[in-house]
């Protein structure tokens, strides 16, 4: 951890409400961190997930892979061993259980993922509801068939994978997908996170929730983040520290919240 980001998990856990919901005043809000977010993914499915990241893990392939994005800020070279990808780049497990309890609850009909990966977080998301599909959008071919192994490994059944650039691949997701849930974690640069959040924001509904990856991870970010919660149509966001929940809910005035997870 850098000294930068020390400084601003410190501010987050001064400035965050408490996690077990005291001080929210919202209904919505706090039944999304009383039941959602302390909500818990069933054992063999965590267990069953936690087992193919072991794989990965010890994975010693080495891989091209194809970064559109900002790139890893811990992997350089373009050729990545499988077990750092793993290492560095999947979604901690306390995060993953988070996608899936809120895949579960607002999920339905459809979900989407930018940046596949080796598709940790994408198990967790298909694990939430199984009637929800997940289309899950990767840019590195090499990746993409290590996510296929997962996929395959796991027994999900309710996994759609779109290879190839994200543009490419929203062209069949703004005419095809009925949003439920969005992810999104792929490029963690400024101007394609507005591109891809206005994106989403356009074919949502009010029941709609996107979640946004490593909010805080960059100066970049931190901004997108800040235009993001200023969106005409956002009504309530949450800031997690690694993460930011935003709904369009209809009724309510405009919130931004702090919670500790």
């Amino acid at each position: 951890m850098t000294f930068d980001v020390a400084l601003k998990l410190m501010r987050y856990l001064i400035f965050s409400r408490h996690g077990k919901g005291h001080g929210i005043h919202s209904p919505f809000v706090f039944r999304l961190v009383t039941s959602v977010f302390r909500n818990k993914t069933g054992a063999e499915v965590v267990l069953t997930i936690e087992q193919i990241r072991k794989k990965n893990l010890a994975d010693t392939r080495t891989i091209d892979v194809l970064d559109l994005g900002a790139g890893s800020l811990k992997m350089k070279s373009s050729k990545r061993k499988v077990s750092d990808i793993a290492e560095f780049s999947s979604v901690p497990r306390k995060y993953g259980i988070l996608l899936a309890s809120m895949a579960g609850e607002f999920g339905k009909p459809a979900i989407v993922e930018f940046g596949t990966s080796l598709g940790i977080s994408t198990l967790y998301l298909a694990s939430g509801d199984a009637g929800s599909v997940v289309y899950t959008m990767e840019g590195c071919p090499q990746t993409s068939e290590i996510a296929l192994e997962n996929f395959n490994l796991s027994g999900f059944k309710n996994i759609k994978l779109l290879k190839g650039p994200f543009d490419e691949s929203l062209d069949f997701i703004t005419q095809n997908v009925n949003l439920g849930l969005v992810f999104i974690d792929g490029n963690h640069r400024k101007e394609p996170l507005l591109k891809y959040f206005v994106t989403m924001a356009e074919i949502s509904t009010p029941q709609t929730v996107i979640i946004i990856d490593d909010i805080h991870s960059s100066r970049e970010m931190e901004e997108a983040w800040k235009i993001i919660k200023d969106h005409q149509r956002v009504s309530i966001t949450v800031d997690i520290f690694r993460m930011g929940i935003v709904f369009f809910r209809e009724g309510m005035s405009h919130t931004d919240y702090i919670i500790r997870y």
